[in-house]
């Protein structure tokens, strides 16, 4: 589509000095009234839609102008998975969708739909809002034209077996290194339990796979401490675990 043709809109706008505003499409009023309390506790500006039908077109019309999108999956009138599939068709505002549907995590993982996260119900509220955090900082950073230092947060010396985020040391066991290491060697890709057991244990050792929560949960703690985001080490549901930022 011609670039011209794209409504301003709907484009994020997360450098602007206005707080950022997030659009929660979510059916069930209980949830919505949830997420938008946290949300403005944390400094957003919310508005809410119960329903997908006429969303596209308020959308193009520019009579929402969010800087993220909560959508969820199960809507009356239309899906959440078309809605997000029709809005990458004009607009690069980050979406994250809010699913219950565990069958449908394959296609939200993937770049089928364009959708920037996702969080399986039932979820903490407090979780979403850490979420919705890392995309805007994603967002601004690609805005702002340094996204590719924004992309690179942790550093590794394999030989060494240390890591640093943003030059604070991570004080990591082998075994967690070996587990920050693996992950961060391809951001983006879902290991299994059983793909991060086969490096974290060259002598194939039998162990629980309860042993590598513990080791994530470790490493992610640590990471925080450092400075780090809690969501850049992502559970992915029945599947196993990634890194991104």
């Amino acid at each position: 589509m011609d670039e011209s043709l794209k409504p301003s809109a709907v484009s994020p706008a997360v450098l602007s000095a206005s707080p950022p505003s997030v659009l929660v499409v979510e059916d069930e009023p209980k949830i919505a009234a949830l997420l938008c309390d946290y949300l403005v506790a944390a400094g957003f500006v919310t508005s809410h839609v119960d329903h997908g039908t006429g969303l596209v077109q308020a959308l193009q019309k520019g009579e929402y102008n969010p800087d993220v999108i909560l959508l969820d999956v199960m809507l009356p009138g239309k899906d959440g998975l078309s809605i997000c599939r029709e809005v990458r068709d004009f607009s690069t505002v980050p979406i994250i969708m809010l699913t219950a549907r565990v069958e449908e995590i394959d296609r939200l993982l993937g770049l089928e739909l364009g959708a920037d996260d996702y969080v399986c119900k039932p979820f903490s509220p407090r979780e979403v809002v850490a979420r919705v955090k890392a995309v805007v900082r994603r967002a601004a950073a690609k805005q702002s034209g340094h996204e590719s230092v924004a992309a690179i947060p942790i550093s590794l010396d394999a030989q060494r077996f240390t890591a640093t985020v943003n030059r604070k040391s991570l004080d990591l066991t082998p075994v967690e290194f070996r587990l920050l290491n693996t992950l961060a060697g391809q951001p983006g890709r879902v290991f299994s339990r059983d793909q991060l057991m086969d490096v974290l244990y060259a002598d194939h050792r039998v162990v629980s796979d309860r042993t590598v929560d513990s080791h994530v949960k470790n490493v992610r703690r640590k990471l925080v401490q450092a400075g780090g985001d809690e969501t850049w080490l992502r559970s992915i549901y029945g599947v196993g675990y990634k890194l991104e930022w």
